[in-house]
């Protein structure tokens, strides 16, 4: 009991630092003119329908009613996202029982900390999309859960679309919860309630932003707010249709990036994946939970450039599913896990915290597919943050020490 309550205290600490951080970085940026982190919120309906464009219409509507400008509006926006998933968080741990491979699975670094380690994808939408999943994961009562998959799964397609690829996960828990019988009509009613939603990404699908359509918006963003449409927002249009989507990937594939992002999912999900196999699932099998759990991400991995970012998006999905049926006590972990070889070595104690700093603190994925690893988070962020707040360019006091050396090619 004592361990829970301190592994909760120090957990909330560790968000509260990311909080902090993330706020500094985000108002850092929120002037950049060629950053994905605000170019994506951009995106509007003033030049007709198209994907993602909700957000950005909302932020507009906000920064004429407060009279800020739409960047201020942007930014008060991704702060409150952030700190409301944030909350979420802390409020959703407080019940879990934690144990040295749960706290390794929280702390892994393509989880909490991996928007902040790399900050191309902090304040993105999909935090939203975290947010609304945590909250449905609240619900008390089936009725509401329904009333919610009917009426805010379409709105969260009008956030981010890909988030359909994600329902598996809404269905997964569900069915593990028993939320329908054991029946054919049970399960089509259930599934009737993603309809709304489906036909959503439909209409997105077969309706990609005209040309016209995508100028009219740059138009209305540069004669209001003095914006250009640039990331992004400039995307919609060279990667309007799925085909487009598609083929800008295949143009770039090899080997080596196959090769790097399966150790990274190997290595990054290595505790949960160790968690699953000695886990006992209601009314299914691990190995059927991990494979069904695996199937969204090789979509994404076609679709989409920045799988640093998917991999973040998968694992937090993953993870915060498999901690809720946990807590529920849908899955009970087997005493099997003790005789894995990792948590045997983890019964010494200055192993366990070793292993711990350099897992979770020592390496995360880079943003774009055909970027390397990036190393060193846990003093790279604070070191960053200094350079900014004191004003200094680097550590670098003497050019030709070994150290310094060390740390311009290694570090920075």
């Amino acid at each position: 009991m004592n361990n829970t309550i301190n592994s909760i205290k120090y957990l909330k600490l560790y968000i509260s630092i990311l909080f902090i951080f993330s706020v500094f970085y985000l108002y850092g940026k929120y002037n950049v003119g060629n950053d994905s982190t605000v170019s994506e919120w951009l995106i509007n309906y003033e030049g007709g329908f198209t994907k993602r464009g909700l957000i950005g219409q909302i932020a507009i509507h906000i920064g004429e009613f407060l009279n800020i400008s739409l960047r201020q509006s942007i930014l008060f926006f991704q702060i409150f996202s952030i700190g409301l998933y944030y909350l979420l968080l802390i409020n959703f741990f407080k019940s879990v029982k934690f144990n040295k491979i749960i706290l390794l699975s929280i702390f892994t670094p393509i989880f909490l900390l991996y928007p902040v380690a790399e900050i191309e994808v902090l304040g993105r939408k999909e935090i939203i999309i975290f947010s609304f999943y945590l909250i449905y994961l609240t619900l008390q009562n089936f009725r509401q859960k329904n009333y919610f998959r009917i009426f805010l799964l379409p709105l969260l397609m009008l956030v981010w679309e890909p988030v359909i690829f994600f329902f598996i996960f809404w269905l997964i828990v569900d069915y593990i919860e028993d939320a329908f019988e054991k029946n054919y009509k049970s399960l089509f009613k259930y599934l009737l309630t993603y309809i709304p939603a489906i036909l959503i990404g439909a209409y997105i699908a077969l309706n990609p932003i005209s040309e016209i359509a995508h100028k009219n918006m740059a138009i209305f963003l540069k004669e209001n707010f003095n914006e250009n449409c640039y990331m992004s927002c400039a995307l919609l249009l060279s990667k309007s249709s799925i085909y487009d989507q598609f083929k800008l990937n295949f143009d770039i594939f090899s080997f080596g990036i196959f090769l790097r992002y399966f150790l990274i999912i190997l290595i990054g999900f290595g505790p949960l994946f160790i968690l699953i196999k000695f886990s006992q699932f209601n009314k299914l099998n691990s190995k059927i939970f991990l494979f069904i759990i695996m199937l969204p991400i090789l979509v994404l991995f076609l679709m989409m450039s920045d799988w640093g970012r998917i991999v973040n998006i998968f694992y937090t999905f993953s993870i915060i599913s498999f901690l809720y049926l946990y807590k529920k006590k849908l899955v009970l972990i087997d005493n099997g896990i003790l005789e894995n070889f990792f948590v045997k070595i983890f019964n010494k104690k200055y192993i366990y915290v070793i292993f711990f700093i350099i897992f979770c603190f020592g390496w995360n994925p880079k943003t774009s597919l055909t970027g390397d690893i990036g190393t060193n988070p846990l003093w790279k962020i604070p070191y960053n943050a200094s350079k900014k707040i004191l004003g200094f360019d680097s550590l670098r006091l003497f050019q030709d020490n070994p150290f310094i050396k060390w740390h311009k090619k290694y570090i920075e």
